[in-house]
């Protein structure tokens, strides 16, 4: 190789030496600025940092019972939220026709509809919750309660009335009741207060009257709230309750009579004074004529009545048949006992018991009973020999107190 071509390589490998050295350098700075890596004071080179993931949030889960989409829900079935995650902060269940049914939330966090559900209505519970990092979410379901084969319905027996101090508040269903339990069902969910508050306890008459009445008799001007919170209970196969109500009854003056068969006399007192002895004929003896003995209440009052034997059993053409208008007319038992008018026996008033089983006055006594008395009114019959069995009227007072309180469904 001659001198020349030596002279012209040597700034060659010069230059690519500088080159790779410039490239070092650019090299090192870059990594260096980034992070990912780089020379260290022994000469080493740093591992890479790990990638940081960003947080993810956890959303609040909340289960709805019934579930979207149910139906034929049972109208006592619980309609609750819970929430798993996070925390509920309000829930709203509505019927179709926008009336908001109550709820509660427990210690627990759960919330829970407090009343039972209308038979055969949509329903939309609506909850709000949020998530442990307070993230907001909202969770429905839309479900409707079963339609009964049969809509159960019920009376409150002289709601808003001024009675006597016998009157016992009754719950009058239209059909029966069927079951022990389903009655003691009814029982827990009616309310009573009174005021003055007084001791007194639930019965079932038989299975369709619910009745209330106090350990003795109301006292005058006692004042009765009632509160039936029936809706969606059950009352037998395929029938439900279709609603509650309330009602309330003012009691007037203890008006008391007593009808004593064997003197033909009755005694009329009104808080304790004597206002009137009248005379009086009762029931024939006979197994069907003759007047009942025992506490009696008056049940409702009709100025005039056409009486009608065939009601109880004697027809057209038979012994005993009679078809008569009467004024003044007060009932006492569901099998024909009235107090009323009777102009065609003033003779035997006060003489002889000649009448079918009612109890027999002048006309213008018969008047001014009617006109001073009211539903709830007590009279009281002694001197027969056939009882007054408690469903032939409102037979409350035929039982001693602890008798009544045994008529309890929740004592069984």
């Amino acid at each position: 190789m001659s001198a020349a071509s030596s002279r012209r390589r040597g700034p060659r490998v010069g230059v690519a030496a500088g080159l790779v050295a410039v490239a070092l350098t650019i090299s090192g700075c870059q990594v260096t600025e980034h992070g990912l890596g780089g020379v260290g004071a022994a000469g080493g080179t740093a591992a890479a940092a790990p990638a940081v993931p960003s947080p993810t949030a956890t959303p609040a889960q909340v289960t709805l019972v019934p579930a979207n989409r149910s139906t034929n829900v049972k109208p006592d079935a619980a309609v609750t939220a819970t929430a798993s995650v996070g925390t509920i902060k309000s829930a709203t269940l509505v019927d179709g026709q926008g009336s908001k049914v109550p709820g509660t939330v427990g210690a627990s966090g759960e919330w829970k509809a407090s009343t039972r559900l209308r038979p055969g209505a949509a329903y939309t519970m609506t909850v709000t919750a949020t998530s442990p990092d307070g993230t907001p979410a909202t969770f429905v379901s839309k479900f409707s309660t079963l339609k009964p084969k049969v809509t159960a319905t019920y009376s409150l027996i002289a709601d808003g009335a001024t009675v006597g101090v016998g009157m016992p508040i009754i719950v009058q269903f239209d059909s029966i009741v069927t079951t022990t339990a389903q009655r003691a069902a009814v029982e827990r969910s009616v309310k009573l207060t009174s005021s003055p508050a007084q001791p007194g306890a639930w019965g079932w008459l038989d299975g369709r009257q619910l009745m209330y009445r106090p350990k003795t008799y109301w006292r005058p001007g006692t004042k009765i709230a009632l509160n039936a919170n029936l809706v969606g209970l059950q009352t037998g196969d395929g029938k439900w309750v279709g609603s509650s109500a309330k009602g309330t009854w003012n009691v007037g003056s203890a008006m008391i009579s007593t009808v004593d068969m064997r003197t033909h006399q009755m005694t009329v007192t009104r808080n304790g004074r004597v206002l009137h002895t009248f005379p009086v004929s009762t029931g024939r003896p006979g197994p069907t004529t003759e007047t009942r003995y025992g506490t009696k209440v008056i049940i409702s009052r009709e100025s005039a009545i056409t009486m009608d034997s065939t009601t109880i059993g004697i027809p057209k053409g038979k012994p005993g048949y009679y078809k008569i208008d009467t004024k003044w007319n007060m009932r006492l038992t569901w099998t024909g006992e009235f107090v009323h008018s009777a102009p065609w026996s003033t003779g035997a008033q006060g003489v002889a018991n000649v009448s079918h089983g009612c109890t027999n006055m002048a006309p213008s006594s018969a008047q001014w009973m009617y006109e001073n008395s009211k539903v709830g009114d007590v009279v009281k019959f002694t001197g027969s020999t056939r009882p007054f069995l408690p469903t032939e009227g409102y037979g409350i007072w035929t039982y001693s107190w602890s008798g009544w309180k045994a008529q309890s469904a929740l004592a069984a």
